[in-house]
């Protein structure tokens, strides 16, 4: 009953959090100066006689009903959405639907090896490095992880590309396959992982310096414990003590940051999309306010904004996983 309460009232808050940023992107974005259908018909007006393309504009603008008050767009709009009819892309010339499959997939795909490679080489450096406390691996260790956790994303991306495609051409700029390639289905997914390299290294950096330096901090904190020193001196092989006993433990605070790095980190690709050029949805979300292609735009957010909502629930329920002492409806 009391977990039932509990999801029963982050369900709640969910949805009226939801609502409450679908009104403020909605009419944030309405308001930006701009017209759609003028982007939209692009160079129309140099070739049609000035009548004919005022008949098309007003044609197209109710088409996309976009002469209807505000809130009577907002209200169509907000309800297709939940139906999955995300609406019409102005500048696909198809619904948004037909072609966001693609960008969402690559986003995460880039993703999910950023937070796979992030967690394979963090967790057991913040635990060696915990376990070597003082010394120079561990000095070393802390000075590299602050650089990493302290430059912004774009210029790790722009000094990257410098050194490991211009200078010493090992990875590509730009792209998700190189053109004209064929081959069998592994070789092309090595292409893709080729392409996906540089990106995924650079994503990756940042969440390391931090992660690493938490997981430190706290196993540090519980390797203090008496706890500890009790299982140690009933002769406890080391390695049962820091991964069984401490280990366990340290994660408690780690959930937290790590499940608000991977929120932020969809955030976060979006730069990184546009400086490799993957074709994803940080891509696809720049060139939708260029061309105030707002069903597009709107889509894009909305997406992000159900991703930070869930990952306050999932963060939540792990705490439960890590720690069973913790209960969802305290």
């Amino acid at each position: 009953m009391g977990k039932g309460r509990y999801l029963l009232k982050r369900f709640i808050y969910i949805v009226f959090v939801f609502f409450i940023i679908s009104i403020l992107m909605f009419f944030i974005y309405k308001i930006m100066p701009g017209d759609p259908v003028t982007m939209m018909l692009g160079d129309a007006k140099a070739n049609m006689k000035p009548d004919a393309y005022q008949r098309l504009y007003d044609q197209t603008r109710e088409s996309l009903g976009l002469n209807s008050p505000l809130y009577v767009q907002y209200v169509r709009w907000i309800s297709n959405m939940l139906t999955g009819n995300f609406g019409y892309s102005t500048q696909y010339k198809t619904d948004v639907i037909n072609m966001i499959g693609t960008p969402m997939f690559n986003t995460v795909m880039l993703n999910l090896v950023s937070m796979l490679v992030t967690f394979i080489i963090a967790v057991p450096l913040g635990i060696a490095t915990a376990v070597r406390r003082n010394t120079v691996f561990d000095k070393a260790v802390q000075v590299v992880t602050i650089v990493g956790y302290s430059l912004p994303s774009f210029i790790i991306a722009l000094l990257a590309i410098f050194a490991f495609s211009v200078k010493i051409p090992i990875f590509p700029i730009s792209g998700v396959r190189t053109a004209g390639f064929e081959g069998n289905s592994f070789q092309m997914a090595l292409d893709t992982l080729w392409h996906m390299a540089l990106p995924v290294i650079v994503m990756s950096i940042s969440g390391i310096g931090s992660i690493t330096r938490y997981v430190r901090a706290a196993m540090i904190d519980v390797l203090r414990m008496d706890y500890i020193k009790t299982a140690r001196s009933k002769g406890l092989r080391e390695k049962v003590v820091i991964y069984v006993h401490a280990f366990r433990n340290a994660l408690i605070p780690v959930v937290t940051i790590a499940t608000a790095w991977v929120v932020s980190l969809f955030g976060g690709s979006i730069v990184i999309e546009n400086v490799f050029l993957w074709p994803g949805l940080g891509q696809t979300l720049i060139n939708g306010l260029m061309q105030r292609d707002f069903s597009v735009v709107l889509t894009m957010q909305m997406f992000y904004v159900v991703l930070s909502l869930a990952g306050n629930v999932i963060m939540d329920i792990a705490y439960t996983i890590v720690d069973p002492r913790v209960r969802l409806e305290n």
